[in-house]
């Protein structure tokens, strides 16, 4: 895919929680129409580095730019406009559960001036069709769903409004085999056909090749690695070797709690 130009880039972001430093000195950038990938370990910051680009996390230092513009010191009536760009599916889909199916993708259609729940519903059945569901499951509630119809009334919801950006947060966790490659399409034809932006936080490593233009590997909130699914086989880089290929041994050490039974 030839270079595009770049939608986001951050430079040197870091953040303290006490004396976790949970980003260290984080850079990376995506190309417009990209779908970027972030992988590495439980803790490595990469869900924190989405909340931080999108403003619901600070950060102690860095700059975050969006098309050249600078928005981590937006605030205000300017923060809120700056919102309205994104898309986001939440890692546990996050759907409300006192709402149908499609107040839930709508939701956010429905707080715009002049929007109708007549043309929001109608709206939502769209994206309904566009994830691979039927229309006629706008009425159901979230309990009335299987895992994967919620992932993907999450990933319409992050869809509503066609947002130039999409943040998409372990979008086949807890999901099978078949239903994770199912939704991996729907990410990849839905972002190709909007055009949008998109950075994926995953620990499915069948999600991370089969999507991603850019793969970036994060370790202790610092990336240590940046290419193409096809780079990522053959480079000699240890820790993504090692995260890469499911390796025991190697740089990643597994924290000594973690083992208690």
């Amino acid at each position: 895919m030839s270079a595009q130009p770049e939608k986001i880039t951050i430079k040197g972001l870091n953040k303290h929680f006490g004396a976790n430093h949970a980003l260290n000195d984080l850079s990376l950038s995506v190309g417009a129409g990209q779908i970027l990938t972030l992988i590495g370990p439980s803790g490595s910051g990469k869900s924190l580095a989405l909340k931080s680009i999108v403003g619901l996390e600070r950060p102690d230092s860095g700059t975050i730019e969006i098309d050249g513009k600078r928005t981590d010191t937006l605030r205000g009536q300017d923060y809120d406009e700056f919102l309205k760009q994104f898309g986001i599916l939440f890692q546990r889909s996050g759907l409300f559960d006192g709402l149908p199916v499609w107040e839930n993708i709508g939701f956010r259609l429905l707080q715009q001036p002049g929007a109708t729940r007549k043309d929001v519903r109608e709206q939502a059945k769209d994206k309904l069709r566009s994830v691979g569901l039927s229309a006629d499951a706008v009425d159901l509630y979230p309990s009335e769903l299987s895992g994967g119809m919620q992932k993907r009334v999450g990933i319409a919801r992050a869809l509503a409004g066609n947002p130039p950006i999409l943040f998409l947060d372990e979008p086949t966790a807890g999901l099978d085999p078949i239903m994770s490659n199912v939704i991996n399409d729907l990410i990849v034809k839905n972002v190709r056909e909007m055009g949008s932006t998109a950075i994926v936080v995953t620990s499915n490593l069948v999600t991370a090749s089969r999507i991603s233009d850019q793969i970036v590997m994060l370790h202790e909130g610092h990336a240590m690695w940046q290419g193409s699914s096809d780079e990522i086989e053959d480079t000699d880089n240890p820790y993504v070797y090692q995260f890469w290929h499911k390796k025991k041994d190697g740089p990643i050490k597994m924290p000594v709690s973690s083992l208690a039974f």
